[in-house]
């Protein structure tokens, strides 16, 4: 078997890699978590999609089913775990590797950052970014608010503690795992909503108006993970946006440009004729 591209997916930044990799015929698997994210590659021939968890156990075999000669990075940028699995099988087993993310958005001039933990309760509304979610969680952010969570399932076992001492809500993702993981964090089924991003404006403005929200948390997703929209909502609505700053990863290379991305896996494969999709 030719040696293929290891694809780190799960996002839609990676779905677009995927199309345009597969319209490059570049041999590629892509690996997910789940099997709903399987869907996000649906139509996208040839490519193979392989779905489960790996460890540091489980990523030499892998790396040799597949026949895996580089690695492009493409997972969510709070995905920590497997891009460090990853950076380290590179190094080990020398293969190529090339992180690619999202860019983050330029802070509002506004923005109220690195305020305080011990804030009273009458908070600034507006864009606040905090550097965790320990950070959060250990504060008076949340107390006495509406909160809607678009925080991803993951997370949302760190706000069980809060479940009393403020009125919370999440959107997750359609899927099983989600569900259980949200209603096992106490959330009950009336304040929870299943959709997978995007959402449009007018959508997102009119979840949280049916829920009376006061307070947003979200991830620093970058415009593709929906953040732009969360904060022009907020604006238009005075609703207090809190956004989780990435986590600090050291990546070997690094790149938020698509072409730079897709001519990473040409000049290794010696493909020519990837081009990425105009702005």
């Amino acid at each position: 078997m030719a040696g293929r591209v290891w694809l780190i997916g799960g996002t839609q930044d990676s779905v677009v890699l995927a199309h345009l990799l597969a319209q490059g015929s570049l041999a590629c698997v892509v690996s997910v978590t789940t099997e709903s994210a399987r869907s996000l590659y649906r139509g996208i021939s040839p490519l193979s999609v392989w779905v489960g968890c790996l460890t540091p156990e489980t990523i030499a075999s892998f790396l040799q089913t597949q026949a895996i000669d580089q690695i492009l990075d493409a997972s969510h940028p709070f995905a920590v775990e497997i891009s460090a699995l990853a950076i380290e099988a590179a190094q080990r087993y020398s293969l190529p590797y090339l992180r690619y993310e999202r860019a983050n958005l330029e802070p509002t001039p506004t923005t109220p950052a690195n305020l305080p933990v011990d804030l009273p309760r009458d908070l600034p509304r507006g864009l606040i970014e905090l550097d965790s979610f320990n950070t959060l969680i250990a504060g008076h952010w949340l107390a006495g608010q509406r909160v809607l969570l678009v925080v991803g399932y993951r997370s949302l076992p760190l706000f069980q503690p809060w479940q009393h001492r403020a009125t919370l809500f999440a959107r997750i993702l359609p899927s099983t795992m989600a569900l259980t993981t949200a209603l096992a964090a106490g959330f009950t089924p009336d304040r929870l909503i299943a959709l997978r991003p995007p959402l449009s404006v007018e959508l997102e403005r009119s979840l949280w108006q049916h829920w009376q929200i006061s307070t947003v948390v979200t991830k620093a997703s970058g415009q593709a993970g929906g953040e732009g929209v969360k904060r022009q909502v907020a604006a238009s609505l005075g609703v207090r946006l809190i956004v989780i700053r990435r986590p600090t990863i050291r990546y070997p290379q690094q790149t938020s440009e698509i072409a730079t991305a897709l001519a990473f896996c040409q000049r290794l494969s010696g493909l020519a004729g990837l081009t990425p999709p105009p702005d």
